[in-house]
């Protein structure tokens, strides 16, 4: 079937899209007469420490479209899920000839569109950390859970009263293991993409101001040329829904989907 070279976030594993036979994403697609091509980061390596994101997306990743190309022998639709979206997005402004469509999950922009004082102070909390970060070459997994857990510091607690509730021997609660286990099992971010996640997406907003750039060029997705679909979860608590919201509107004739679910029950 059509090629779908599907990008995740460089901050967890990539089979949240293949969480298992009944519950996923890209056995959905292939069920559907599509044919996905998962990028499969991995754990930043002693090369990849040094990366920033213009190694990632103007290295990395377009190497692997170039691979899909040849693979599929054709241009690929790209599927870019939350951070994995944003660089989805850089690879469809900077090669619009090679992505026949493109859709974006819970994939944020506007990172002061919706409780801008919490993404500064994310921002301002690793001031005093990035020796660390930088001597290690890595933001560590443990250092990212904290900050998310700072989202919706009651979360945890929800999620396993829930869990109790739940007939251990059920589908339910083996979802549940499995998500868990997935959510625990993170992987660091190399340090100069986190400085540019945390200063300039979280801090500055570098991404609306038109300061994001991507080898030299602006990231602008008043440029993305083929047919899109953003799907925005209206109870995301780790990418609000205006930030996702105001990438719909940024792209030109984009479509959108909203869903009453959260930033991973969405997938």
């Amino acid at each position: 079937g059509r090629a779908v070279f599907v990008v995740p976030s460089l901050i967890n594993r990539a089979y949240v899209l293949d969480l298992a036979e009944g519950r996923s994403l890209l056995r959905h697609l292939a069920a559907r007469g599509l044919r996905p091509l998962l990028v499969d980061w991995g754990k930043p390596g002693a090369e990849e420490r040094g990366f920033d994101l213009d190694g990632y997306i103007a290295g990395r990743l377009e190497r692997a479209l170039d691979a899909a190309i040849a693979i599929a022998g054709e241009a690929p639709s790209v599927l870019g899920y939350c951070m994995g979206g944003n660089l989805a997005l850089a690879l469809a402004t900077r090669r619009p000839r090679d992505v026949a469509g493109l859709a974006l999950l819970a994939t944020p922009w506007d990172f002061h569109a919706e409780r801008p004082e919490q993404a500064r102070a994310l921002a301002a909390l690793m001031a005093p950390l990035w020796p660390f970060v930088d001597q290690a070459g890595e933001m560590p997994v443990d250092l990212l859970q904290v900050l998310f857990a700072g989202l919706d510091p009651y979360l945890a607690l929800r999620k396993f009263q829930g869990f109790a509730a739940l007939d251990p021997s059920s589908d339910d609660a083996e979802a549940f293991v499995a998500l868990e286990d997935w959510a625990n099992d993170g992987v660091p971010l190399a340090a100069p993409v986190a400085h540019a996640c945390m200063t300039g997406w979280y801090g500055r907003n570098d991404t609306v101001h038109g300061e994001w750039r991507v080898a030299g060029r602006v990231i602008d997705p008043a440029g993305v040329a083929s047919p899109t679909l953003v799907v925005v979860p209206e109870r995301d608590r780790i990418v609000p829904p205006k930030s996702a919201l105001a990438l719909a509107h940024a792209i030109p004739g984009a479509k959108l989907v909203t869903t009453g679910l959260g930033h991973i029950g969405m997938v």
